[in-house]
């Protein structure tokens, strides 16, 4: 009993922040007014870092690839977008709404990633993205179709802040929901569901063996990161007030899959981390070369991968490392 109860303190020490930590969101939030110039790219980076950590429950702490991820996304803004037009403008209630309505597209999903290699889940994944957007498509009368959902107006949020072209109300919207799901999904991974994952990831066969119910684990992480995804998504069309078949886009998954592969996987933090900077990199070279910044940061993920992404992105761990220290 004293054993269980030492476990449980040691995992809850875990999920909580650390003081670097608190200085960096404390660094986030204060970024809108530190750099007002940049404020629409700050609260793009918030809801691409959530995507990519809804990537990542699934991906580095479930062992699940997944090239559909776009899927949950989309559902969640066009969701959020109808309701706000429909329904009513309220952003808490719309985020609620294109929450549950990617939780039940990612429940019904799920049952598709028990079987098969990875491969197979890919084809899977990457199939239902396409479905999806299929089927936005072709409900032009109600999504817009190829011509997107315009005339999305939210109301003010906490019926006190107004949304107004300079975006700090959307800023810091985003950036406190990425804060609240970011810490939601630390207290899921630092507990004994979470051990429950990773055992899973690391030898499937294994957890069965030891009596962990790997299908209703693997479902309850699936619906989770569709979920969060969800809100992404929910966010986007809030903020931007529109709503269009590119939520749906391959090259939303693409993108997604490719930040954590900068950030890294099995670390919350890599979503963050490499969304910081991917936009930040997709943002200054399309700036530059408008032509031909997608090839550069191509050549940056080859180097990526040649030096390794502790020495470009996380330094201090081989730093440490090399004193001897645990990486």
């Amino acid at each position: 009993m004293k054993t269980q109860l030492n476990a449980q303190l040691s995992l809850l020490k875990q999920s909580r922040l650390k003081p670097l930590e608190v200085v960096f969101w404390l660094l986030a939030f204060a970024a809108p007014l530190l750099s007002p110039s940049h404020v629409l790219i700050i609260n793009e980076i918030a809801i691409v870092a959530l995507f990519a950590v809804s990537l990542d429950i699934i991906l580095g702490y479930t062992g699940i690839v997944s090239l559909g991820h776009a899927a949950f996304f989309g559902l969640g803004g066009y969701a959020a977008a109808l309701f706000a037009k429909l329904v009513m403008p309220d952003p808490l209630v719309g985020l609620a709404v294109g929450i549950a309505a990617a939780a039940l597209l990612g429940l019904l999903a799920s049952l598709t990633i028990l079987r098969g290699s990875d491969l197979t889940r890919l084809m899977v994944t990457l199939g239902l993205g396409l479905i999806m957007m299929e089927i936005a498509n072709k409900l032009g009368w109600l999504t817009g179709g190829a011509d997107g959902l315009q005339g999305v107006v939210m109301g003010p949020l906490l019926g006190r802040f107004e949304f107004d072209l300079s975006g700090v109300t959307a800023v810091y919207y985003s950036l406190s929901v990425l804060l609240l799901f970011f810490m939601l999904l630390r207290r899921v991974i630092h507990s004994p569901f979470g051990g429950t994952l990773m055992a899973i990831r690391d030898n499937r066969l294994r957890a069965m063996a030891i009596g962990i119910p790997v299908n209703e684990r693997l479902v309850v992480a699936y619906t989770l990161s569709a979920a969060v995804a969800g809100a992404a998504g929910a966010l986007m069309t809030q903020t931007t007030g529109f709503a269009s078949l590119d939520l749906f886009e391959f090259h939303r998954s693409a993108d997604v899959m490719l930040i954590l592969v900068v950030g890294g996987t099995g670390w919350l933090y890599g979503g963050v981390a490499g969304a910081i900077v991917f936009k930040l990199m997709q943002d200054f070279l399309s700036s530059i070369t408008p032509q031909y910044w997608m090839f550069w940061i191509g050549l940056f993920l080859v180097v990526l991968v040649l030096v390794g992404r502790d020495r470009l992105i996380r330094p201090w761990t081989w730093w440490r490392a090399a004193r001897g220290g645990k990486a």
